[in-house]
């Protein structure tokens, strides 16, 4: 249940005004509060959750089991189950329950597949085959008699993995739904009370085919909506487990990390357990809510190079980190299961260690914690001088346990669960989540606050000075009006030229998009062009037009032919040159004269003037100007096609052994005739001379000429037309005093209007930041109080005979 205090009730609404206050600003709605939302939804939430992440076998459960001095999750070595496990608080213990989710054939017979794989065996085709199930359980146990033992090797965890889940498949049928996940109480299962359930859920072959269990605990550790969730381990046999705790990781929801690593064991940190640090600092919904736990410590006891090895990459990787702890979750929970036992139950063997120590044909297994308890009564060098304890070899381990225990008893618990660090562990976890957590989270909260009430309070005290200071006379207003008219021209002049200066710029460097398209359209007509008058092309006309000229002669030479046709095509393309050269210039002036009149400038000179000073006219003057210089320039280009291309009669080129080709062919008869035959021969010999001259001129000559006429013509008319503007001083004053009156009227109403909406935000800005505050100071984070609107922020203070702001 969390208590809310009563100064932090109204914490949402107070802080989703302030962002609304923000949004309203447009100059203020690009900052980002992202940070915000996310802080704001972990101060307000009803649910802290805690990610225990790390590989299988890192000790995860075995960790939350000693936190909550509860043997509830399933722990074993190796990859032994996949199941999400939520731990969350219950109000008393008679309200204590489990919700089980089991995994779906589908997902069953996917693990299995990926298992089977890994391991070399065939994969089944129907786990729902007895003969296919006892066939694949016999390799599998085959298996881990290979490898010495299921904790041998990865192989034979792996192997151990699979025939647990096959187990779990055949035990759990009747719960189990082909597609679907099933979800049950501990009441359907008959289970009166949470230790029965989780008893159930614990064993490995039931743990092997849930996908999730809820536990509802009686526990002080989960009050205040805490949450312990435990993944599946990241490096996963299974890709689809390892992803569901990245995604977990990443999830806004998660509030806070347990990064439980395995360097105490491993030696080095693994690719995942860096790609699991990566996701975390990803996750803005974690930031520094971190504790990162090297368990399994007790390996370096017995290993100098490892404890080296972890010593180090501490000091490398985590000198800076606050939250590290070193830890053996497997001593320190059970330590503290035993402390109840005594030599009736052979301290557990009998009781907490049952399971464990059932084996094949009546000989008595020893459990895990029992070897690491010898070990650390006889190698670990742990103990203080005053235990003298002796591991003798012609007992059994268990044999040694209980002697051992039965010689010092509850002082070497003692000393084992401090060794262990989980007594740490918990007081540090125990200490964040009761006295520090809801302070944390509340001061992240005002962290990420005091940037954006900064910002809103500069700008309501800059937006008020300025409303305020304006005069609320008409008088005075018309005034300071016309003061600043002489200001007003020249910044309309300035801006007006440096607009024609950014379109001429546009065009000369080819970003300006439409400018391009219509250019690459005058290309497109003028290659268009050649084409049909090539393929159009008459010899016949040429010819007649030859013989006109020379009327005592009834016979004209292929040079007569090609003058003409030299003639003809040069004409027809200067005229479609002349066309397009219009359109893309007249184009332009359109465009130009569209986004002139959509400035704010032109708005503004419209306001003090009553129009536009003669922009628009001198626009269309300069149009017919630049139009006809084009067109010269455009007759000029084109009449230099009448000349043969200086390297037309090159020896060794194409042209010259057409041309000789085309001479041949015409020289056979001095009629018409001759010639005509030759005409694709003729239109060979103008096609290689016209498509050189043309692509010049398209492709390199023409676009200069353009972009330098409107370059040299348009720029010296911006500059003129920024000096006129400017010298319409009188006309303007002329106008704006027949304007100013009523114009100065509306704006100190309007003025007044702003005003009075400044003071309702800020009045609205104090309301929130008082609750806020109110908040901050209940619990004690005096020093992050964010920044209210005083009357006196308003008024100027004077320092050495200079008026100056109140500092903000």
């Amino acid at each position: 249940m969390i208590q809310v205090l009563p100064a932090c009730q109204n914490l949402q609404e107070q802080v989703e005004l302030i962002l609304q206050l923000l949004h309203q600003e447009a100059s203020l709605r690009s900052q980002d509060t992202t940070a915000v939302e996310a802080s704001l939804r972990k101060a307000i939430s009803p649910k802290f959750e805690i990610v225990f992440a790390g590989a299988f076998s890192a000790g995860k459960s075995m960790l939350i089991n000693a936190l909550l001095e509860r043997e509830l999750l399933y722990s074993a070595e190796g990859h032994a189950t996949g199941t999400e496990c939520y731990i969350e608080y219950a109000e008393t213990e008679d309200r204590e329950r489990v919700v089980l989710t089991f995994l779906s054939e589908a997902e069953i017979r996917e693990q299995a597949l990926t298992l089977c794989k890994k391991l070399s065996l065939s994969a089944p085709q129907n786990i729902n085959q007895p003969e296919v199930i006892d066939l694949l359980c016999q390799g599998c146990q085959a298996i881990v008699q290979q490898e010495g033992g299921e904790s041998k090797s990865e192989r034979a965890k792996q192997a151990k993995a699979l025939l647990l889940l096959l187990e779990g498949y055949v035990a759990n049928r009747e719960h189990i739904h082909t597609l679907n996940n099933a979800t049950y109480s501990m009441e359907q299962f008959n289970f009166s009370n949470l230790k029965e359930a989780a008893s159930y859920a614990r064993r490995g072959n039931n743990s092997a085919v849930l996908k999730r269990i809820e536990y509802h605990c009686y526990h002080p550790l989960l009050q205040d909506g805490n949450v312990l969730i435990d993944m599946p381990g990241i490096d996963a046999p299974v890709k689809r487990d390892a992803e569901l705790t990245y995604r977990k990781i990443e999830d806004p929801e998660t509030s806070a990390v347990v990064c439980v690593l395995k360097p105490a064991s491993a030696g080095d940190m693994t690719t995942e357990e860096t790609e699991l640090l990566e996701k975390m600092r990803a996750n803005p919904g974690i930031r520094d809510r971190v504790f990162y736990v090297f368990n399994r410590i007790d390996e370096t006891w017995y290993n100098s190079q490892l404890r080296q090895r972890l010593e180090d990459l501490i000091h490398s990787q985590f000198r800076e980190t606050p939250k590290v702890y070193k830890t053996s979750g497997l001593l320190g929970f059970y330590g503290s299961q035993i402390k109840g036992t005594s030599g009736r139950d052979r301290y557990g063997l009998d009781t907490v260690f049952v399971e464990s120590v059932k084996g094949l044909n009546g000989q008595e297994e020893t459990p895990q914690f029992v070897y690491a308890f010898n070990n650390y009564c006889g190698t670990s060098r742990k103990l203080p001088s005053n235990f003298r304890i002796s591991i003798n070899g012609y007992e059994s381990p268990n044999e040694n346990y209980v002697r051992i225990l039965s010689e010092w008893g509850t002082p070497l618990i003692n000393q084992l669960i401090q060794d262990s660090g989980i007594d740490e562990f918990r007081d540090a976890i125990t200490r964040y989540l009761t006295l520090e957590k809801r302070p944390q989270l509340f001061a992240s909260l005002a962290d990420d606050l005091q940037p954006v009430c900064i910002s809103l309070r500069k700008h309501y005290l800059s937006l008020y000075r300025e409303l305020d200071s304006q005069p609320r006379e008409i008088e005075a207003m018309k005034a300071q009006e016309l003061s600043r008219l002489n200001q007003q021209l020249q910044q309309i002049g300035q801006e007006f030229r440096q607009h024609i200066a950014d379109e001429i710029n546009q065009v000369v460097t080819n970003t300006c998009q439409y400018f391009e398209d219509d250019f690459n359209k005058l290309q497109s007509r003028m290659i268009r062009r050649l084409d049909e008058l090539l393929d159009s092309f008459s010899v016949r006309s040429a010819y007649q037009r030859a013989t006109l000229s020379h009327p005592r002669n009834a016979t004209a030479p292929l040079l007569a032919v090609l003058v003409e046709a030299l003639y003809s095509l040069s004409n027809q393309l200067e005229d479609i040159l002349v066309e397009s050269s219009q359109e893309v210039i007249a184009s332009f002036f359109q465009r130009l004269v569209e986004r002139i009149r959509k400035s704010d400038y032109y708005r503004n000179l419209y306001r003090l003037l009553g129009n536009d000073g003669g922009i628009e006219q001198q626009l269309k003057v300069l149009e017919k100007q630049i139009t006809q210089a084009l067109i010269s320039e455009a007759k000029v280009e084109c009449d230099r096609y009448v000349r043969e291309s200086p390297r037309f009669y090159d020896e060794g080129t194409f042209s010259i052994y057409q041309f000789r080709q085309t001479l041949l062919q015409t020289s056979q008869g001095y009629d018409c005739e001759s010639m005509v035959e030759a005409e694709p021969a003729i239109r060979q010999l103008l096609k290689l001379d016209f498509e050189p001259k043309v692509s010049t001129t398209i492709k390199r000559n023409f676009r200069q000429t353009i972009n330098q006429t409107i370059n040299t013509q348009l720029l010296p008319m911006a500059t003129y037309q920024a000096d006129e503007i400017l010298q319409q001083y009188n006309q303007a004053r002329t106008y704006l005093e027949q304007t100013l009156a009523k114009e100065a009227e509306e704006k100190i109403t309007r003025n007044n209007r702003f005003l009075q909406e400044v003071k309702q935000k800020i009045e609205e800005y104090n309301q929130a930041i008082s609750g806020i505050n109110a908040c901050l100071q209940a619990m004690q984070l005096y020093e992050k109080v964010l920044p209210e609107i005083r009357e006196t922020d308003f008024i100027p203070v004077v320092v050495n005979e200079e008026v100056t702001e109140t500092s903000e």
